[in-house]
């Protein structure tokens, strides 16, 4: 994959199916490739006679848009930096994104972002709104140089080297970090995920993930522009759980790609409101979270499709293993498959390959793999050691050399010295008829060190208590894993592409705990 970019794959893909459907707008239009094409050359070209030079970084933030895509496209085509941002930031949150990643230009849609306009005037960054009224319209992007210049980019020609994509990781331990991902990064992880799903031209999928995120924009979109395949992006900018399958119908939808929440509405829906039909699908996907058994066997049941989980970070850009199709193995709950083109080991603390069944931290190299935190030595330090990138998770290979995680070192519970992995109380939790959703974490405890509390959505009309999951949980775990407290609740803090962090969760928890041991007036 050495030499090869992200642009070049797609160059690939536009000479052999021009005239095929890119990328719908749910309802609205629908983009060939080659229009799709010309859209993003002559934006790039824009950019380009705007100032905009190689290595330089624009900060997007939109919903999920075809503004957004295409820009996306147009900057990367331009030997730019792509930096997508989540438009819920507050302004604080977008003054340090902008800052961190170095952006020179921030592009929104035409009704704008006040948060990040305000971030960008205190940082001097200039900004310019992108908007496309419909397929045959030209996309008006309100740069100060108008000109633009088709020739110029023609004779640009894209580097593997090339940064195109800048993301941040969650930072569920200290300040997000910032991942320099390149042209053959990218161009990397969209084989992979192409070539253990077989995506091919006959492939159609709608969009459910917020594409500021590495899974939504390389999984969903890249992948699938990638193999020729259709796009569908929602009416509403993002996903909505009364239009999901009418979309999946209406654009011959083949599979999805969603977190293990979004699968969870889908399927409360199902339940509570049954569609008259539901599509044939390929497949499946969960991946960005651990995935309980019984909530895939459930998928599996609703919607007559295998439910392939899958394991992927940022810093990876996306995919380092998956379950397989089933022509090409078994898929097995509680697993995230096999390596999908990377090495990944299982390694002690002093760099030694443990043997299949023994557990120890996940490593991994390969051509997806990014080469480093942007102006972090100390993180880089400790997450390139022994010739691989340490992924922080702890797991090991079964007999039939498929990975299984554990959880995140930093996230197992050390109770009295018994190490206790929350993703299996979660797996056991979720496996009760009465809960919906179900999140298992450490809380100090000063006789044991650590201890564990767990909190739940019920599913609804259900009454169930804190007894009855206690009494569930102590038929089903060893004594100490079973939770010293659990919070019933009807929603759990997630961060914007729905995963649940333990680490939120617990300080969300333990301030209400505070919070209720101060005496109340008449108590």
């Amino acid at each position: 994959m050495e030499g090869v970019t992200l642009i070049g794959l797609l160059n690939q893909v536009i000479d052999q199916f021009s005239s095929k459907r890119a990328l719908s707008v749910s309802g609205k239009f629908d983009l060939t490739y080659s229009r799709i094409h010309e859209l993003v050359e002559r934006a790039a070209s824009r950019l380009v006679a705007a100032g905009i030079n190689a290595g330089d970084v624009v900060a997007l933030t939109f919903p999920n848009t075809v503004e957004f895509v295409i820009m996306f496209l147009a900057v990367i085509r331009a030997r730019a930096t792509a930096a997508p941002l989540n438009a819920a930031y507050t302004p604080d949150e977008f003054e340090f994104y902008l800052s961190d990643s170095e952006s020179k230009l921030l592009l929104t849609p035409a009704e704008g972002n006040a948060a990040a306009q305000a971030a960008a005037s205190k940082l001097n960054i200039s900004h310019a709104t992108a908007t496309l009224l419909d397929a045959d319209s030209e996309l008006t992007l309100s740069l100060a140089h108008s000109e633009s210049d088709t020739n110029a980019i023609s004779k640009l020609t894209n580097d593997p080297s090339d940064v195109a994509l800048f993301l941040h990781t969650s930072g569920t331990t200290s300040r997000p970090k910032g991942v320099p991902l390149t042209q053959n990064n990218l161009a990397a992880s969209v084989s992979n995920i192409k070539s253990v799903y077989k995506l091919t031209e006959s492939d159609s999928t709608v969009i459910v993930l917020p594409l500021f995120h590495v899974h939504g924009m390389l999984a969903g979109l890249l992948s699938s522009f990638a193999a020729g395949a259709a796009v569908t992006l929602p009416a509403a900018g993002r996903f909505s759980a009364s239009t999901f399958w009418q979309d999946m119908i209406k654009y011959n939808a083949t599979w999805y790609t969603a977190v293990p929440t979004i699968h969870q509405i889908v399927l409360d829906r199902h339940v509570a409101k049954p569609e008259p039909v539901y599509p044939k699908l390929r497949f499946i996907r969960s991946c960005s979270a651990s995935l309980a058994p019984v909530i895939l066997s459930r998928l599996e049941e609703a919607f007559g499709a295998p439910v392939l989980e899958a394991y992927a970070m940022t810093e990876a850009t996306h995919l380092m293993s998956s379950n397989p199709l089933p022509e090409d193995g078994p898929h097995k709950p509680g697993s995230v498959g096999r390596p999908v083109g990377q090495e990944i080991a299982i390694l002690d603390e002093i760099g030694v390959p443990q043997e299949g069944g023994a557990k120890g931290e996940v490593c991994i190299r390969g051509p997806n793999v990014t080469k480093g935190y942007k102006n972090n030595p100390e993180a880089n330090k400790s997450a390139f050691l022994f010739g691989w990138f340490h992924t922080g998770d702890i797991g090991y290979f079964d007999s039939d050399g498929y990975l299984h995680l554990v959880g995140r070192i930093k996230e197992l519970i050390n109770r009295g010295g018994e190490k206790i992995s929350p993703i299996e109380v979660d797996a056991v939790l979720l496996s009760h008829p009465d809960i919906a959703q179900a999140v298992a974490f450490g809380v100090p405890d000063d006789k044991y060190g650590e201890e564990i509390n767990c909190a739940i959505i019920p599913r609804e009309g259900s009454n169930i208590d804190e007894e009855e999951v206690l009494r569930f949980c102590k038929k089903n775990v060893a004594a100490f894993k079973v939770p010293k407290r659990v919070f019933i609740t009807n929603e759990l803090p997630k961060t914007a592409s729905g995963k649940i962090q333990r680490r939120i969760v617990s300080e969300h928890f333990l301030a209400q705990v505070s919070a209720a041991k101060v005496p109340k007036f008449g108590a």
